[in-house]
C-alpha cells in the first residue's frame, strides 16, 4: 500500500517535471504521526494534483489516469480496501496544479 502511494507520487512529480520550468523541484515526503487514538501516515507530492472531475473515481477498481500500459487502475482501489480492512481510512487532499496528500489513518 505504501509502495503504491509513493510510486504514484513519484509518477506525479515526474510528469510535472516534464511540463514545468527549471525552477520546479520535485518533492515527495512521507510523514508519520502517532496520536492518542490513531496513527497517521501521509504521502505528499508537489505534482500536478488530481483534477476535481476525476477525484470521485480514484478509488474505483480499474480507474486510472495513466496512459495505456503504465497502470492497471488497481493500486488505489487495493490500498483503499486494505486500509478499510484494518478499520482505517484513506483520505486524499489535493489542489490541482500544486500538490496531493494521501492520508492513511489507522486506529491504534
Amino acid at each position: 500500500m505504501l509502495l503504491n502511494l509513493i510510486t504514484n507520487a513519484f509518477y506525479a512529480v515526474h510528469e510535472k517535471k516534464g511540463s514545468s520550468g527549471p525552477d520546479y523541484q520535485p518533492t515527495v515526503t512521507v510523514h508519520t504521526k502517532k496520536m492518542a487514538d490513531h496513527t497517521l501516515i501521509a504521502v505528499k507530492d508537489n505534482g500536478n494534483g488530481i483534477p476535481q472531475k476525476v477525484l470521485d473515481k480514484i478509488f474505483q477498481p480499474f480507474f486510472t489516469t495513466k496512459p495505456t500500459g503504465q497502470g492497471t487502475g488497481l493500486g488505489l482501489s487495493l490500498s483503499y480496501d486494505m486500509v478499510k480492512a484494518h478499520n482505517g481510512r484513506l483520505e486524499v487532499e489535493t489542489e490541482e496544479g500544486a500538490y496531493t496528500i494521501f492520508k492513511i489513518i489507522l486506529p491504534n
